[in-house]
């Protein structure tokens, strides 16, 4: 890869002159496996600065997570140098949210049709959690989710102002369709608990036969063109 893009060894080692005369002496050449991840980090971005202009500020750079940490500039055998694929490279460190791609309802990361790097870009962003930057933040999930995308006349407030994690739990879930309650009426009422005390429907109940789910009627939640109240 780096070959290909004309970059030589004194690219990252330095100039190679002092280093031969000195019959190899190892002082004077730049040895990254020696050297610190920020002063690795800094070899790496003399020359990917401009691909990757954020990531001094990320929560991997600033956790000493460097370049290295990842990719493997002599023997990287994956995309982009990775010492290994996605998840489970990240996977070694983030461990934590492994078990999530086990829930019942997930993002299939764990099948190969859904990589971290689709939603995170693990080299830095202004977002949280190192989340892909776009215009509209939707866009994350509705590049794959296109009929979510909109625009709409009459749009559901949460998706615009809050966004899909308003609703939704993104790695995985108990509960289906990603949802962050167990059920759709519970979910609206956390917004919404005032509209239904006033109801004529049933939708206090909690599982029973007899309750009316929100979607049955307001069909289309993320929004639509033909009625404002989210109707079909």
């Amino acid at each position: 890869m780096h070959g290909g893009n004309g970059a030589t060894c004194e690219n990252c080692h330095g100039a190679g002159k002092a280093h031969v005369e000195g019959g190899g002496d190892t002082t004077k050449i730049f040895n990254p496996a020696k050297a610190s991840a920020k002063e690795v980090d800094a070899k790496c971005l003399s020359c990917h600065a401009g691909t990757h202009p954020n990531f001094d500020r990320s929560p991997h750079a600033k956790a000493n997570v460097g370049c290295t940490s990842c990719h493997s500039v002599h023997a990287g055998k994956e995309d982009k140098l990775l010492k290994a694929a996605q998840p489970t490279l990240c996977f070694q460190c983030h461990n934590d949210i492994k078990p999530a791609f086990s829930m019942p309802f997930h993002h299939k990361v764990n099948e190969g049709a859904v990589k971290c790097g689709d939603c995170h870009n693990v080299h830095g962003t202004f977002g949280n959690s190192n989340l892909k930057s776009t215009a509209d933040q939707n866009a994350i999930c509705t590049k794959c989710h296109m009929e979510k995308r909109g625009p709409f006349i009459f749009e559901h407030a949460p998706v615009k102002g809050d966004g899909c994690l308003a609703c939704h739990t993104p790695h995985g879930s108990q509960n289906a369709r990603l949802l962050n309650a167990p059920s759709v009426n519970s979910l609206c009422k956390q917004c919404h608990s005032s509209v239904v005390a006033g109801s004529m429907h049933n939708l206090n109940a909690s599982g029973s036969s007899d309750v009316t789910p929100c979607i049955d009627c307001h069909t289309m939640v993320h929004g639509t063109n033909l009625d404002r109240y989210l109707k079909r």
